[in-house]
């Protein structure tokens, strides 16, 4: 997969995909009857970690500059 590729991946994951993660995460942990606070807390940390683990290949390497793309750094292009 290319870097240009990635990183349009990781945006429509992060304006699409991420909110309805959300809304799907909070209608089943509103499903269950009200649990202590502390089990609420900790389903909801797992499901915050939970998205993530399939998806940091598509991340990783996104911020940072395309490595196909060589400008010769801050002297500019080669000559």
């Amino acid at each position: 997969m290319t870097h240009r590729t990635r990183k349009r991946l990781a945006l429509l994951i992060l304006l699409v995909g991420l909110p309805a993660y959300v809304v799907v995460a909070a209608t089943v942990v509103g499903w269950l009857d009200r649990p202590s606070i502390w089990v609420e807390l900790l389903v909801y940390a797992g499901l915050g970690i939970a998205w993530v683990l399939p998806l940091r290949r598509v991340f990783l390497g996104v911020a940072q500059a395309d490595p196909e793309h060589d400008d010769g750094g801050p002297e500019g292009p080669p000559r």
